[in-house]
């Protein structure tokens, strides 16, 4: 029979629900029983030992919060009743034991990616096109538009409603509340485009608000973020607009392209202040697209060791579901990927706070727990420094769905990173050249992390939610993995893979994991394409860490 409950780790002193439990149910694990004395609703957690104030409570076998006040066997762990708080345990590096997983599945596996001169393979064959500053967002939208329909790169099922209908109301003389009633109908998105470049995927346009006006430090940044973009396998090459007088000057891109050593691709610097008008500006940037986007089409799909996809490890929208089904799930697949000698990648630093010690302990030498250590320290100063902090992190949503402390949030969404070693730790823009786990410095806000984390080398994205979260990334195809099937089911749009068959027990953490690298290898070799990337969800927002000027 199905349980209704679960203990994730032998030491928890709490249990989640799997299901609705009504006051009164008694509750049966292992060789103890306990009644609940309040509705627990489902993925909630509740209390199965007596906690007095002051005492830790305990979730993945690590201190999620403490009590604040008395909380008996039974009781629901609430905003309430419990107050975040970590362990202070001091780890050591290297002293893991790590248990590989058995990978002879995909022993020989192959996908079909690009292969660039630099030795790194491609996902996908995109051309970019962004500006150096937000004064030239407006010339990007110029050449979107002048490209992108006229080469077959219209989009592919881009949502279109009709609002003919609405027009034939309000002319009919309707109210109100008949216009309210009036249902539209999706447009047809027509025939598949027929791509004038057959072996380029499509033309990205990033557009963003930096540039000037900010600290010099922040166009540094945003150079580096944009370089790492350039430097990306699943980018052939760049068109770089630039007004001339901002501080993201073209000198500062170029060493940016410099310092990550970024040969083999044509780069378009073109500065509007130097050219007579607008319109032989535009026209001189598509001219030079056009012949980029000649050269990025002599590349085609060949076979690639799986060794050499480079995962990024994301979630968003979580629910008290997360480190349950779908982040140790992909953590599973992370293990496996490592174990075949390939790369992911763990972000959102916020959400690895208490779950520290467990990552320098898995640190492979003293010198990547420091560098660990330091920018965690650094990030939540800074936090505390502005009136927020790690604590803060939970969003209105995560504590509806059963995630009350910063700390609970961490344990789980830690388990993105399975339990291989840590081979590198990387500041934001930072570039993935270890292969095994990383763990990148980003935000917890969704976009500004996997817009890191393709700027640090990710060819792939799996991005795990519990509530449902519409983003997805414009170079790196990014897998939605639900938490749960309530939600698979209602927002099938936007998800790719569920994993709340884990919960309903048709499946296992190991299963479901291998059958996410198997959708991985098919949508890194072009055969299926992202619910994302259908919705064209191309979500940049670069992480601006100074302050305006």
């Amino acid at each position: 029979m199905k349980s209704s409950v679960l203990q994730v780790h032998p030491d928890d002193t709490v249990l989640v629900a799997l299901c609705d439990l009504p006051k009164g149910s008694k509750i049966f694990w292992e060789a103890a029983t306990c009644q609940v004395r309040e509705l627990i609703p489902v993925k909630h957690k509740f209390s199965i030992i007596h906690h007095d104030p002051g005492d830790e409570v305990i979730m993945y076998g690590v201190v999620i919060g403490k009590a604040t006040q008395k909380i008996k066997a039974g009781d629901r762990i609430t905003r309430e009743n419990v107050q975040h708080a970590t362990s202070h345990e001091q780890a050591v590096p290297g002293k893991a034991v790590w248990g590989a997983p058995d990978t002879k599945r995909f022993e020989g596996r192959t996908f079909l990616g690009y292969h660039r001169e630099d030795g790194k393979v491609g996902t996908r064959n995109y051309w970019l096109v962004f500006p150096l500053v937000f004064c030239e967002n407006r010339n990007v939208k110029v050449l979107e538009d002048s490209l992108l329909t006229q080469l077959g790169y219209n989009t592919r099922t881009q949502h279109s409603l009709n609002i003919q209908p609405l027009i034939q109301k309000y002319q009919s003389g309707a109210e109100t509340q008949d216009i309210l009633a009036v249902n539209l109908i999706e447009q047809s998105p027509g025939p598949p485009p027929n791509r004038f470049f057959s072996n380029v995927d499509g033309i990205k346009f990033l557009k963003h608000q930096g540039g000037c006006g900010g600290s010099p430090q922040d166009s540094e940044t945003l150079c580096r973020l944009l370089a790492g973009y350039i430097n990306n396998p699943n980018v052939a090459g760049a068109t770089v607009l630039s007004l001339g007088c901002q501080h993201a000057q073209m000198e500062l891109m170029q060493q940016s392209l410099d310092a990550f050593d970024v040969s083999g691709k044509p780069v378009i610097m073109l500065e509007q202040q130097q050219h007579p008008s607008e319109r032989e500006f535009l026209e001189e940037a598509i001219r030079q697209t056009f012949a980029g986007l000649m050269q990025a089409n002599t590349c085609q799909r060949k076979p690639a060791s799986l060794s050499k996809l480079v995962l990024g490890l994301e979630c968003g929208g979580s629910d008290g579901f997360s480190g349950i089904t779908a982040n140790p799930a992909l953590g599973y697949t992370s293990d496996l990927l490592v174990a075949i000698g390939g790369t992911s990648i763990l972000s959102e630093f916020p959400e690895l706070n208490g779950v520290e010690q467990d990552l320098i302990r898995r640190s492979v030498d003293q010198q990547t727990a420091d560098k660990f250590r330091k920018l965690m320290d650094a990030y939540s100063d800074h936090a505390a420094a502005v009136g927020s902090g790690f604590d803060l992190n939970p969003s209105p949503g995560n504590i509806r769905d059963g995630l009350i402390t910063d700390a609970m949030k961490s344990a789980g969404a830690a388990r993105k990173g399975g339990t291989s070693p840590v081979t590198d730790v990387l500041d934001y823009t930072e570039q993935a050249t270890k292969s095994g786990l990383n763990l990148l410095c980003t935000p917890g806000n969704d976009v500004e992390s996997t817009t890191g984390l393709a700027g640090s080398g990710a060819n792939m994205i799996v991005f795990t939610t519990g509530l449902g979260t519409p983003t997805g990334n414009p170079i790196a195809p990014t897998i939605k993995f639900s938490t749960n099937t309530m939600l698979y089911n209602r927002m099938r749009d936007l998800i790719d893979l569920d994993a709340g068959t884990i919960v309903g027990g048709e499946d296992t953490l190991a299963s479901k994991g291998e059958e996410l690298l198997e959708l991985i290898i098919r949508v890194a070799s072009g055969e299926v394409w992202t619910q994302a990337e259908r919705l064209c969800q191309d979500d940049f927002i670069p992480w601006k860490r100074g302050v305006s000027l």
